[in-house]
């Protein structure tokens, strides 16, 4: 088999199925085989497959103009769609930096905040802060802001020092018996405060943090109050707060931005996956005006860049894939086929004796596997119940997002399911009548 490919395939020596087609919700592969898509990949395809308004939009911009470098020239495409981010962005952001994906856009969030501070003489405020179990990339300053530990470790000793970790906002792990909500959000968020303290508020960059956490905790929305602590804090001692929405933002979580949830804005905010909703590589890192205006009156040059900046053909299919889902209201399916879902996960699956807990908010949701319920004990990790879901699901022709290490990189089993905004009733059934069974099939078997 592998003589048929000449890929370095994620798993190497292992070459996966041939993906022919897809249509709404659906993938179907080389062999016939139709898979219901409940994962949208990596939480990328909220539009579906084959939308044909985002397929002439792209045919459109290719044939117009394919290609230019922004050092000469901006587009049409692009400009529409800074409009159009910016109008409907938090209070406060006003500009719009494209990228190519979320670990681009997250290394350039960074470094905007490095060298923000640069232009308004903090000059010594270079560390980073983020959360233990957090992903925010794999580009090596993304990976280091990153608090996954597994992804950490293959790159032990190339990472960058000026960043740690505080403990993440998770109440199902990390929520005291008879504690609080209030009490546990104001315990989590002064976690940043003690280290922004420690390390000296004059070496302190930026906070990073995934508004609801995504693939590595498994949807772990927020406790009521925490954001807008954080926020405080930032304020407090001048540290940008950068809010990483490149999994969770974009509508998945029933409104535009995550973090309009939580009443806060951001001074950069990080999206991609459902920007281009995985017709186009597309990334995005919308800034406040305060951050802008300072390098305009500074030295008047990010001193950043990439090839593929604000590439026409990505924006025209992106802004494509905006306007589609706000003229056809797509975000309040979101918030509709999100609460079924959670409910027929709960009818099917919140008494299974391995199911610690289902989580997440709109189409953004996860399931945490335990060895106990009581004691939340996980499962030992060389028993890999995460891999055996994903491929009892797959037999079953659904797609699931699964991960491993969710408590600290090596223990705990979840799965993540992020269909399409287009999902309709009967499929949100279909996505739990046929986990359900992937349950079942998988813990039949000591």
């Amino acid at each position: 088999m592998m003589n048929d490919s000449h890929i370095f395939h994620r798993t190497a020596g292992v070459v996966p199925p041939r993906a022919s087609h897809g249509e709404g919700v659906w993938i179907t592969a080389t062999d016939g085989r139709r898979y219901l898509d409940a994962c949208g990949g990596a939480a990328v395809s909220c539009l579906g497959h084959g939308d044909p308004a985002v397929v002439r939009a792209l045919s459109d911009q290719a044939a117009q103009l394919a290609y230019a470098h922004t050092s000469f020239f901006t587009t049409e495409a692009a400009e529409d769609l800074a409009n159009l981010l910016v109008r409907n962005a938090p209070e406060g952001l006003g500009r719009v930096y494209f990228l190519c994906d979320g670990s681009e856009a997250i290394e350039t969030a960074i470094k905007m905040a490095h060298q923000y501070h640069r232009e308004t003489g903090g000059a010594a405020r270079r560390h980073v802060i983020a959360r233990q179990q957090s992903y925010h990339g794999n580009t090596l300053g993304a990976l280091s802001a990153g608090g996954n530990a597994w992804r950490r470790t293959t790159y032990d000793g190339l990472l960058l020092p000026a960043t740690s970790h505080i403990a993440p906002c998770w109440a199902y792990r990390h929520q005291t018996p008879g504690e609080s909500d209030s009490d546990y959000a104001a315990r989590a968020a002064g976690s940043l405060e003690t280290e922004i303290l420690r390390l000296g508020p004059e070496n302190v960059s930026c906070f990073i943090a995934e508004t609801v956490v995504g693939a590595t905790l498994g949807c772990v929305p927020p406790s009521p109050g925490y954001f807008r602590q954080i926020r405080d804090i930032c304020d407090r001692y001048g540290v940008l707060l950068i809010l990483d929405e490149v999994m969770c933002g974009m509508g998945r979580t029933g409104t535009l931005h995550a973090c309009e949830q939580e009443g806060i804005s951001p001074d950069i905010l990080v999206v991609a996956k459902g920007l281009g909703a995985g017709y186009v590589p597309l990334g995005a890192v919308i800034c406040s005006d305060r951050i802008h205006d300072a390098f305009v009156d500074g030295s008047g040059s990010f001193t950043h860049g990439h090839t593929f900046v604000g590439h026409p053909v990505a924006c025209a299919a992106a802004l494509a894939v905006q306007r589609e889902i706000a003229s056809r209201d797509l975000l309040n399916n979101v918030r509709l086929r999100g609460a079924e879902l959670h409910g027929a996960l709960g009818a099917r699956l919140a008494v299974h004796p391995h199911v610690g807990d289902i989580r997440g908010r709109g189409l953004f949701l996860a399931l945490e596997f335990v060895a106990d319920r009581q004691d939340k004990t996980p499962f030992a990790p060389e028993r890999h119940v995460h891999r055996a879901l994903r491929d009892a699901a797959f037999r079953k022709g659904l797609l699931i997002y699964a991960m491993a290490g969710t408590i600290d990189g090596r223990r705990g089993d979840h799965i993540l399911l992020a269909p399409p905004y287009t999902v309709t009733t009967q499929e949100v059934q279909q996505v739990a009548d046929r986990l359900a069974d992937a349950v079942t099939e998988v813990f039949a078997t000591p």
